[in-house]
């Protein structure tokens, strides 16, 4: 009986051990795990008081809990663990008065001055075209069908109404 639990008893040493090597294994992939709403300080400086629940969403998305109990309060989670390390969480409550923006609490907090989101958008010049052909005249022309002086212009000649006669 002795020999029985003694057996047990380093067999479960083993195994517990094994888990500790294995958690700390060289050169072993270990996926990133994102879960909750992505919160980063630029999104948290955009918030401003008296903002209304709409611009909230736009800037924070959906929130991750609202409470049936409390729906002037949503609440922001997000939780990260990279690889081996430990996990990361950030919370934010944002609190609304009239469906506007009272109040905000969590690990983040808006900066004192308004920031300015620069814009990504680039402005591109594109020259005028000059059609005095369409498509299909051109490549009609590149086979001999129709005229193919690039100097003549077609011009329409205006339909004259007829005189009908009942």
């Amino acid at each position: 009986m002795r020999k029985k639990i003694l057996a047990l008893s380093f067999l479960s040493l083993s195994l517990m051990s094994c888990s500790v090597a294995l958690n700390h294994l060289p050169y072993v992939y270990k996926i990133d795990v994102n879960q909750g709403n992505m919160i980063d300080q630029a999104m948290i400086d955009q918030l401003r008081p008296n903002m209304t629940k709409r611009q909230v969403l736009y800037i924070m998305g959906s929130p991750m809990l609202v409470d049936f109990f409390h729906q002037n309060r949503w609440d922001y989670i997000y939780s990260s663990k990279k690889g081996g390390e430990d996990r990361e969480q950030k919370a934010i409550s944002i609190f609304f008065e009239d469906d506007q923006v009272k109040g905000i609490q969590g690990d983040l907090r808006p900066s004192a001055v308004p920031v300015a989101k620069p814009s990504t958008d680039k402005m591109v010049d594109v020259p005028k075209r000059d059609l005095e052909k369409t498509l299909w005249e051109t490549m009609s022309g590149w086979f001999g069908y129709g005229d193919n002086r690039d100097d003549v212009k077609k011009e329409v000649e205006p339909i004259k109404p007829t005189a009908t006669t009942q």
